[in-house]
């Protein structure tokens, strides 16, 4: 049937859709954004009050160069405590607060949240899109004081998210504690974060992301659901009763030390790794020695790795090498290369050399089938190491090349790259994808 405008705006035989049952339509409002779901009360009168009870709330102004100014801020609290005061729906499945709000902001921020588990919410974000000087401090007085409600609010959480949320590791406990169902935790620059424990044998928690919290000195880490892990750094971590962890992403200040980390904060789950995620930032004025490294445990489990690298030098293409080697079950490998070409320097020779020796620090790989070069510039080095993938991967089927990567700086025109790939892709029998 071929709707009219006038369809929609009346309520005769013609509407069809808005003859469908209440459940229906607040499902069908509930795939649109909350401005949009809003705007669908003026519709006819039986559309008036049916976006009042989608069960998801994502306060997302849009875009972020709006959001500057006072007024913009009077209108985004508005806005959230206008669709609160209305809201008819006995439970949340998301409530979502984005914005860079301030410490003046408090009272508001407290009353969100009261309104967010009087509905007994299930996933919580706060996301203040602000940094470490200007992180608004969470309102940990509501946790700790006389509660006005139970306990019972809390239970049904199963994801809490807070980005520039200014809380301390007794704030992140208590969610711990008094949260059951909590399978998933994001916390993101949290200036105040100084120790944290996510500890307990009756912890569901599943995913676990602790980055960018600049004085985080401890971390201790014993859940026995946990299958993904992503942090930072090393420093002060403690990793204990992880059986099912098989997803891990690390940030690596400086390769040497930080495998060597690895190795130690890891251990007791290094073989049952699936996945690793790591993000080498090289020290160009370092030069250490990989002898310590030999001692790596082998990621016998591990099936894909993504590495993020900010330059290409002969230490950081040695340990590159040597990730691969100690993945024997490797299926899939990622380079993201973010470095920028003033800073590029030649592959080392032993790298990309065509002479067979012992000293060579690749060898034969009988698994790895895809490799994804990610920030491909058409450089020397870069389509050595393709070569160097092409030698040794011996069941290798296919290679993607995606030339663009934020933060890397190309002389190189898009076209000149593709033609440099294409090249490459008529001297091997193995499928070359250009993004």
């Amino acid at each position: 049937m071929k709707c009219t405008t006038r369809s929609f705006v009346t309520d005769d035989d013609n509407d069809r859709i808005s003859r469908l049952p209440d459940d229906v339509l607040v499902g069908i409002l509930s795939l649109l954004l909350l401005k949009e779901a809003g705007r669908t009360s003026v519709l006819s009168y039986r559309w008036i009050n049916l976006w009042k009870h989608i069960p998801s709330l994502d306060f997302d102004p849009g875009r972020r160069s709006e959001l500057i100014g006072s007024d913009v801020l009077t209108k985004y609290l508005k806005w959230v405590d206008s669709v609160i005061s209305s809201h008819k729906s006995p439970t949340l499945k998301q409530f979502r607060i984005s914005f860079p709000l301030s410490k003046s902001n408090s009272n508001s921020i407290t009353r969100w949240l009261e309104f967010a588990f009087s509905k007994h919410v299930q996933r919580l974000e706060l996301d203040f899109c602000i940094y470490f000087i200007n992180t608004n401090r969470f309102p940990e007085g509501y946790l700790f004081a006389p509660p006005t409600t139970t306990l019972s609010d809390f239970k049904s959480l199963k994801a809490l998210s807070f980005k520039s949320v200014d809380l301390s590791g007794g704030a992140i406990e208590f969610f711990l504690r008094n949260c059951p169902l909590l399978e998933q935790l994001i916390v993101h620059s949290a200036r105040k974060l100084s120790k944290l424990e996510v500890c307990g044998s009756s912890l569901v928690l599943k995913h676990l992301e602790i980055v960018r919290c600049p004085f985080l000195k401890s971390l201790k880490v014993a859940a026995p659901s946990l299958t993904s892990l992503t942090i930072m750094d090393f420093e002060g971590v403690s990793l204990e009763n992880i059986p099912t962890l098989v997803d891990v992403s690390i940030t690596c200040k400086d390769n040497n030390v930080s495998l060597k980390s690895l190795l130690s904060v890891f251990s007791c789950c290094i073989s049952r790794l699936e996945t690793l995620h790591i993000m080498l930032v090289s020290c160009h004025d370092i030069r250490k020695k990989t002898d310590e490294l030999c001692k790596f445990a082998e990621m016998t489990g591990l099936k894909k790795l993504v590495v993020e690298h900010y330059s290409f030098d002969d230490e950081s293409l040695s340990r590159l090498a040597f990730l691969i080697r100690i993945s024997p079950n490797l299926e899939e490998f990622v380079l993201k290369s973010r470095g920028f070409d003033g800073f590029a320097v030649r592959m080392p020779r032993r790298v990309y050399d065509d002479d067979d020796n012992d000293d060579d620090i690749w060898c034969r790989h009988e698994h790895l089938k895809v490799f994804e070069f990610c920030g491909y510039n058409g450089r020397t080095c870069d389509d050595a190491l393709v070569e160097c993938i092409l030698k040794n991967c011996i069941v290798l089927e296919k290679i993607i090349i995606d030339p663009c990567i934020e933060y890397s700086y190309n002389r190189f025109s898009r076209s000149y790259m593709e033609k440099c790939a294409r090249t490459k892709a008529k001297k091997h029998h193995v499928e070359f994808v250009i993004r």
